[in-house]
């Protein structure tokens, strides 16, 4: 029974994760929060010359300014950090739980976070002024590959001592 115990782990997380797709934008705006608390002019000569579409959406200085340019990297950094954790966590549970290979236990994380981050924009579809997008996902997918690249490393850094 101790060792169902992990499994808490990435379940808690999830939730965590749930409770923030939830959450109207609005109520997630980090915009204000910059601009009160940093002069973020400064960055303003070093980005206004990038401009990109992401979701239908440009995203520039000149369309956002700089809180909202800045809020941008923030959000979708947010994306890879947070299923990167998911990643090491639900690789926790399955090898504290299951008797499997490394291969496996890296494999099986992988899909589950990839699966849970599909579920996660699909949930967003039902949340005010949230939309899900299959790009969220794929940036979930890839901290779900920087964590199977920094299993692999400690793997390996391990296995040579």
């Amino acid at each position: 029974m101790k060792k169902y115990f992990f499994w808490l782990l990435p379940i808690s997380w999830m939730g965590i994760i749930y409770y923030s797709s939830a959450q109207p934008y609005e109520d997630q705006d980090v915009k204000p929060l910059l601009t009160n608390m940093v002069d973020l002019s400064f960055l303003t000569p070093f980005v206004d010359w990038i401009s990109f579409t992401y979701h239908h959406s440009e995203v520039s200085v000149a369309v956002l300014g700089t809180a909202g340019f800045v809020e941008f990297f923030l959000r979708k950094g947010a994306h890879v950090g947070v299923f990167f954790v998911l990643m090491c966590l639900f690789y926790i549970a399955l090898n504290r739980s299951c008797d499997m290979k490394f291969r496996s236990l890296i494999t099986i994380s992988f899909c589950l976070t990839v699966a849970y981050a599909g579920l996660d924009e699909f949930h967003q579809g039902f949340t005010a002024n949230r939309t899900p997008y299959l790009g969220d996902v794929v940036l979930d997918g890839v901290g779900a590959a920087l964590a199977t690249i920094c299993l692999m490393l400690v793997k390996w850094k391990t296995a040579t001592k």
